[in-house]
């Protein structure tokens, strides 16, 4: 591996140019180094006031570890004319249309795209948010209005704002406040796995904790918990590699 700089943007590993993204975080008690599968980039946090050359060190230690992890990651797959993308674990063929008019639509395993050519990734990565926005918005309001049957005498967070995002470290997350956050990528797995994601944060509105009674109440959100978390920590890297 070469650096080029005090604090490069890229790395040069084993003839791969390999992004870097550097964080400091006030928060941090020591240095720590993850593999973004999305972006097959390194993220480094480093404590505040580190120097950011121990964390290049730190990099350099750790070669062993990142070839493996480097090795490990899915193929990319773009979204272009032919490829398949799956939308809720349903395959779908990409196809290009340009003949319509600022319209993606799923019909029959396809899923046209109408407009120019070279705005084919970016409207099927559109199309993609906007319907991960739909149901996860939809499948929160209604397990939310189920926690006062469900956890009857306990405190329920109200359910707050609802967003998709690009993540790579979590695929959901709830504030104290209630506000729920989704990874758009969810929409690429099976549905009981989004449908999972969901049932998981709506409970934190009432345990902000995975206590038992978290689980227990996760459990009776969602069908198949514990095969849906299988399945991601099996297939979440590959969901990241779409687009």
């Amino acid at each position: 591996m070469s650096v080029q700089s005090p604090a490069p943007r890229h790395l040069t590993f084993e003839g791969r140019e390999v992004p870097l993204e550097l964080r400091v975080s006030s928060r941090a008690r020591r240095l720590s180094l993850r593999l973004d599968p999305g972006r097959g980039g390194l993220v480094l946090t480093l404590p505040e006031g580190l120097p950011v050359e121990r964390g290049l060190d730190f990099i350099d230690r750790q070669s062993g570890w990142i070839a493996g992890r480097l090795a490990q990651l899915p193929p990319h797959v773009p979204f272009a004319e032919g490829g398949l993308v799956p939308i809720l674990g349903v395959e779908h063929q990409i196809r290009h249309a340009p003949w319509a008019r600022g319209a993606v639509w799923p019909d029959s395993g396809l899923l046209w795209v109408a407009g120019a050519a070279e705005h084919l990734s970016r409207r099927v990565t559109d199309y993609l948010k906007a319907e991960a926005r739909r149901q996860v918005a939809r499948r929160s309001r209604e397990k939310a209005a189920l926690l006062p049957r469900l956890a009857p005498g306990s405190r329920i967070r109200p359910l707050g704002r609802i967003a998709v995002r690009e993540t790579s470290s979590r695929w959901g997350s709830c504030t104290a406040r209630g506000d729920l956050s989704y990874c758009w990528r969810l929409v690429l797995a099976p549905e009981a796995v989004l449908d999972y994601v969901v049932a998981h944060e709506v409970a934190h509105l009432v345990h902000l904790d995975h206590s038992p009674a978290f689980w227990r109440l996760c459990d009776r959100l969602a069908d198949q918990c514990q095969d849906s978390r299988a399945w991601l920590r099996r297939h979440g890297a590959r969901l990241q590699r779409y687009g």
